[in-house]
């Protein structure tokens, strides 16, 4: 979602462009796109991969009315081209619209099941990485551009950084973050271990909005001089990028803003693939481990390896030094203008160009 909102800042900076946004009926980006300023629309989808036969035909059913749905919305909005970064949403709208031009962006370095499917009805496919350009049939069609990252995140300059969570420069500073729902397994084991962590650290603790009440009170059990050198929040929005100005270390899951926005702002890792789902954390991390950016860490070991983990790059400035040099030289500055250029491309953008998302 994040991408695509940075792809269509600068689309709407650099053309005279008309933005609609379809997504899902009840889907979380309503809020995020709304706030951004751009029209938002709702059509029925829903998932079949993976999905038990019990739901499987009601799925089909919402993807069918989806599928209708898009065709008037098209008809409607005549776009000049179409974007998709993925979702249920996007099957049906590609479906509608594939005789419109067509750009999809792959932020993950190996493309989920819905975008490699969209990815034959497109006339341009934009990467993250090289890396990604092995999972496609039509290597001609692949255009590498990075991440597109958001240009808000970047107004933060480190002084004013400290100042918003009250930290001093003279202490190192640990980012934990599960992403805006949370991840339960990394802050059972940061809590576990904050006592001893925040003898040598200040930290930035984001437990996502799914796991706020469970995790909320975790400064109540620090004496006054740990707790000034703790700060948690359910989740920053406008304020992440204040975070990751000042990050010296950050722990995550490996989901594909951390092959963006980490290097963006030269952060090393400790990456956390999820386990519960497909390989797609997995080889982001091993992506970024392999660049010798990031460590990649096993869920299962988080209670007796991250805090060890976590002690060990902390207490050795030069590793992070390498660390961050390696992270940094991954990092793509004009992603969005490049994916911006191929959709003016495709829409043939004389200055009145239209775009949609889906």
């Amino acid at each position: 979602m994040y991408p695509a909102l940075a792809v269509l800042d600068r689309l709407v900076a650099d053309y005279p462009a008309e933005v609609l946004w379809v997504g899902s009926e009840g889907g979380m980006e309503t809020d995020l796109v709304t706030r951004a300023g751009y029209n938002f629309t709702t059509i029925p989808a829903a998932g079949v991969h993976g999905v038990g036969l019990k739901a499987l035909p009601r799925n089909l059913a919402q993807l069918g009315r989806g599928y209708g749905a898009a065709r008037a919305l098209l008809r409607q909005f005549q776009p000049d081209v179409l974007f998709f970064t993925g979702g249920y949403v996007a099957g049906p709208v590609a479906l509608a619209g594939r005789k419109i031009p067509t750009a999809i962006y792959v932020p993950d370095i190996e493309p989920g099941l819905a975008l490699k499917l969209l990815a034959r009805l497109s006339d341009r496919i934009t990467v993250t990485a090289e890396d990604s350009r092995a999972y496609f049939s039509d290597p001609e069609r692949v255009v590498v551009t990075g991440y597109p990252v958001r240009e808000n995140l970047s107004k933060w300059d480190r002084s004013k950084a400290y100042n918003f969570f009250g930290f001093s420069a003279e202490w190192p500073t640990l980012l934990v973050t599960g992403g805006s729902l949370g991840a339960r397994s990394i802050n059972a084991a940061l809590t576990d271990a904050l006592t001893n962590l925040l003898e040598e650290m200040q930290i930035v603790h984001l437990t996502g909005s799914r796991t706020w009440e469970q995790f909320k009170d975790a400064r109540a059990s620090l004496g006054p001089e740990l707790a000034a050198r703790y700060r948690a929040y359910p989740y920053l929005h406008a304020e992440m990028g204040a975070a990751f100005s000042i990050a010296d270390l950050v722990v995550s899951r490996a989901g594909a803003s951390s092959l963006g926005e980490y290097p963006h702002f030269g952060i090393p890792a400790i990456l956390v693939p999820y386990p519960h789902a497909w390989r797609y954390q997995k080889v982001n991390a091993d992506y970024l481990s392999r660049q010798g950016a990031a460590i990649t860490l096993a869920d299962e070991l988080l209670p007796s390896q991250l805090a060890p983990l976590i002690l060990d790059l902390i207490r050795d400035p030069e590793r992070r030094t390498t660390m961050r040099r390696a992270m940094h030289s991954l990092a793509r500055k004009e992603a969005a203008v490049q994916i911006v250029a191929q959709l003016a491309q495709l829409a043939g953008a004389d200055g009145n160009s239209r775009s949609n998302h889906g």
